[in-house]
């Protein structure tokens, strides 16, 4: 066993009051002290996106995200996320806990890579795979899967920032890839498709809003996540009207990328995110006691069981993939865009208090 003396302080402190007694008895200047020069950070190298590079950044996603949800740790699975994927999957945790239940965790089978080619040293570098996923212990569960994983610069590590599921019926599509197997992206302003890209998401917000008498119709084909959405607002606000409440709703854009992937025919692959926000409000006001909305099961894990005010404010998440068809020559048919992907919850909910 080693030992150490008590005294070795001491002595350590007495070394510095000896030297500064000399030089004060010397009359000497004190040394000068030249300061050390700080180490140098190391600049990040960038890394050529490659099919390979991608297929380790979609493993290790897949491990470490059954890690966290298998211990239900949500801070690392939030480590493994981003954009909208981030708000989705801190509410599918919040969900989980209030339900009482292990959040849901994912089988995959083997994936599609989309990988466009990029300069490497230009960021963000992504990708899409396109893969089928099954909910872990539902083997009927299965879906095929959209998702984008984006690195935002050197140095930093990959995340998921969006993932969607076919809606049933629809097709995977077929992406063109060069000699060498890289996807082709497309530009936000691509004019060679029915809508340009950066588009698409106004296009689906206006006729969610607007209905089949959009304009947008002519460019986007109806459905329940399209001219649907417009329906199902109406019935809502017309069944809040009734019991006494005020309701709107709008689709709005979100602040997070979209990706887009040339495809066959000339045609497009777009994944983009939209949000749905809604307020349901007491309608008279004039009373002593004004009746409270009740609060939707659906958001019950988002508030604290009570509404303080007299409002509701929710916020709703939704992930969506659109095909893009290419603009028909003159003298042909133009088929429409159809949406062929969505996945959402709600994400957010408050209450707010009386004005005074």
């Amino acid at each position: 066993m080693f030992r150490t003396s008590r005294k070795l302080p001491a002595m350590l402190l007495a070394v510095p009051v000896a030297l500064s007694g000399l030089s004060a008895c010397g009359g000497g200047e004190r040394p000068r002290v030249a300061p050390s020069p700080l180490p140098k950070v190391p600049t990040p190298t960038p890394e050529p996106l490659t099919q390979q590079v991608a297929a380790t950044a979609f493993r290790a996603y897949v491990a470490n995200d059954d890690v966290a949800r298998a211990a239900g740790d949500e801070r690392l699975a939030l480590s493994w996320v981003s954009d909208g994927q981030a708000v989705l999957t801190a509410a599918e945790f919040r969900r989980a806990a209030f339900d009482g239940d292990p959040v849901r965790r994912y089988t995959y089978g083997a994936p599609k890579l989309w990988v466009p080619k990029l300069k490497p040293d230009v960021y963000p570098q992504w990708f899409i795979a396109s893969v089928p996923r099954t909910v872990a212990g539902q083997p009927k569960s299965t879906k095929p899967a959209l998702m984008a994983f984006m690195r935002r610069g050197a140095g930093f590590d990959w995340t998921l920032s969006f993932a969607t599921e076919l809606r049933p019926k629809a097709k995977p599509p077929k992406v063109v890839t060069d000699a060498e197997g890289y996807a082709v992206p497309l530009a936000t302003t691509d004019e060679s498709v029915l809508i340009r890209p950066r588009e698409v998401p106004g296009i689906q917000a206006t006729m969610a809003s607007e209905g089949p008498d959009s304009v947008a119709a002519k460019v986007m084909t109806a459905g329940d996540v399209t001219t649907g959405y417009y329906r199902q607002a109406r019935r809502e606000i017309k069944k809040a009207r009734g019991k006494g409440f005020v309701r709107q709703v709008v689709f709005v854009a979100t602040p997070y990328p979209y990706f887009a992937l040339r495809t066959e025919h000339g045609a497009g692959l777009v994944l983009y995110s939209l949000l749905r926000t809604s307020m349901t409000k007491t309608k008279n006001l004039d009373v002593p006691k004004p009746v409270k909305p009740p609060i939707p099961g659906e958001i019950a894990h988002l508030l604290d069981g009570t509404v303080e005010g007299v409002e509701i404010d929710e916020t709703e998440a939704y992930q969506y993939a659109a095909a893009d068809p290419a603009k028909a020559k003159k003298g042909h048919d133009q088929p429409k865009a159809d949406v062929i992907a969505v996945s959402g919850a709600p994400v957010k909910a408050s209450t707010p208090p009386l004005k005074d």
